[in-house]
């Protein structure tokens, strides 16, 4: 446990100089593979993945307790997790996989600490006559409801 410790005290003191990283998972393996996903308010760089692992790196002694350790930054495909990610996302098209299995794509244009809110468009059929109508909602989701979220990518 102290090891876990350690890591966790020099990966928060490497973010602590660096305010617009932050992490989103850490996971050490019963063979201490060391794997430290960050994300960025602006991106994640290689620069900015190599100074996460020498801050990590250079503070571990190898002789006392032998490790791997990869950083990595969040992909495209990873899901949004943390109300920070989802802030950097605003503007964009996200699906929501709730935790019912309803799916809900729209536009991600508010984040607050307990929800986020989507604008949806789509069409439904008129009440009177053929044809149908564009529809533009708001739908609040709160962060308990939602099982998985990525940001849709469109080409």
């Amino acid at each position: 446990m102290e090891f876990r410790k350690n890591i966790e005290t020099l990966l928060n003191d490497f973010l602590e100089t660096r305010k617009d990283l932050f992490l989103i998972d850490l996971k050490i393996s019963a063979g201490d593979d060391i794997t430290v996903i960050l994300d960025g308010d602006n991106g994640v760089s290689v620069q900015d993945c190599l100074d996460a692992s020498r801050a990590i790196e250079f503070n571990m002694d190898r002789e006392e307790h032998d490790f791997s350790l990869q950083v990595m930054s969040a992909g495209l495909s990873e899901p949004l997790s943390i109300p920070r990610q989802f802030q950097k996302n605003i503007g964009r098209e996200i699906e929501i996989l709730l935790n019912d299995s309803t799916k809900i794509e729209g536009e991600l244009t508010k984040v607050d600490d307990e929800k986020v809110t989507l604008v949806l468009r789509y069409r439904k059929p008129k009440e009177v006559g053929k044809g149908k109508v564009d529809v533009e909602e708001e739908k609040e989701i709160p962060y308990s409801e939602i099982k998985k979220a990525l940001v849709v990518l469109k080409f």
